[in-house]
């Protein structure tokens, strides 16, 4: 038998229970709690469930919502779909629901998912961060990822830009997978540019939400969707964060629910690296490299190449001797070690290197071409890795 809900009359009584206007989570697992189902929360009085959540939520169950029918239907045809990855709803009595979720403070009641949902009990790390991330953000979180998924575990995320999509493309490169916790329906994807990630999460990953089909890209619905990344991981690594960034959101609630929390650090100057400073200051363990996450799963430590700042194999780092007798590289490494880890502007790579302005755009378009260094907005660039 398919894993989750099957029988229409089961999913309308919980379709309408969860989309019933002025019925939210607390009120719907209150009733759940009192009369023990779905269809017995609807066949109860008003009386009865007045006594338990209110007038205005009793009431409102006693109509059915508009549009709920094209709703349970809609949601029986995508069920029923045998092309492309599996599909289905998962509600909290069933036995593929996540335990580790069902610990949490708000677990959903219904999850929604789509490809492998045997990554639900697999043991996992959330890796969250920045939207507007820095191309060497952006490379930390997909190494992260990477080397903690070939370890074997999951990587849990939320398919937004910057450092979500690069812990996705990081954790397809291992053998562990990964999770993408959604804020809109599964027949929707947000942002439209990764609709080519989303299609590879649900053929080798899994794709989640606690949304119904149909809904759009809300807002508020993204803060909420971060209780079920923290809620789904026993720890959660935090790449790249401003102070307002949700993934403090996530970070918070790990903690609250007992959870590891780790951060990476970053340069004093960059305002996506105070938000993981913060979560430092608080309690938060500074990782350096996977296998500092790695060891606190008492996993086997693998053992690297050189690395970069992330654990990541250098494709760049030069041999000393032959650096020694190339001037040519003796150039770029001068440059490069002038640069720091720290945006830097080009009037003050001037002045560290003695370099005239165009031999210094020579030096920097070429290590630019080689992904030895990021052009960032303001006429900044940015060292990449630590080779």
């Amino acid at each position: 038998m398919p894993p989750g809900v099957t029988d229409p009359e089961e999913l309308a009584a919980w379709l309408r229970l969860l989309e019933t206007p002025q019925v939210g989570r607390l009120a719907a697992r209150r009733l759940l709690a009192a009369f023990g189902s779905p269809q017995a929360v609807l066949e109860a009085s008003v009386a009865a469930r007045r006594a338990v959540v209110g007038q205005a939520a009793a009431a409102a169950l006693a109509v059915a919502p508009v549009g709920i029918c094209a709703l349970v239907q809609s949601t029986v045809d995508w069920l029923a779909c045998v092309q492309g990855s599996p599909r289905s709803v998962l509600t909290l009595a069933d036995a593929n629901y996540p335990a580790l979720l069902l610990e949490s403070a708000d677990p959903p009641l219904l999850l929604y998912a789509l490809g492998r949902i045997d990554l639900l009990q697999s043991p996992s790390v959330a890796v969250v961060g920045s939207r507007d991330a820095t191309p060497q953000g952006k490379d930390n979180a997909r190494a992260f990822a990477s080397h903690i998924s070939q370890a074997g575990l999951t990587i849990v995320s939320g398919l937004a830009l910057g450092i979500d999509g690069a812990a996705h493309e990081g954790a397809m490169e291992g053998r562990g997978s990964t999770i993408a916790v959604v804020g809109t329906g599964l027949d929707r994807v947000y942002p439209r540019r990764h609709h080519d990630l989303a299609r590879r999460i649900a053929e080798s990953g899994l794709l989640i939400s606690e949304y119904a089909l149909g809904t759009p890209p809300l807002a508020h619905h993204f803060p909420q969707r971060n209780r079920i990344i923290s809620g789904l991981a026993r720890a959660t690594l935090v790449v790249e964060a401003t102070l307002q960034s949700g993934s403090l959101i996530t970070a918070r609630l790990a903690l609250e629910s007992g959870r590891d929390v780790y951060a990476v650090p970053g340069s004093i100057h960059a305002p996506q690296s105070r938000g993981c400073h913060s979560l430092i200051k608080q309690g938060a363990k500074l990782v350096e490299s996977a296998q500092d996450v790695l060891e606190e799963f008492d996993l086997p430590v693998m053992i690297l190449k050189p690395t970069d700042s992330a654990g990541t194999a250098s494709a760049t780092a030069v041999n000393p001797t032959e650096a020694a007798s190339n001037p040519q590289t003796k150039e770029v490494q001068r440059v490069l070690d002038a640069m720091g880890y720290d945006p830097v502007g080009l009037d003050a790579l001037i002045d560290r290197t003695g370099c005239s302005a165009p031999e210094l755009n020579v030096r920097l378009l070429d290590l630019e071409l080689n992904g030895q260094v990021a052009r960032l907005p303001g006429q900044l660039f940015q060292r990449l890795g630590r080779g």
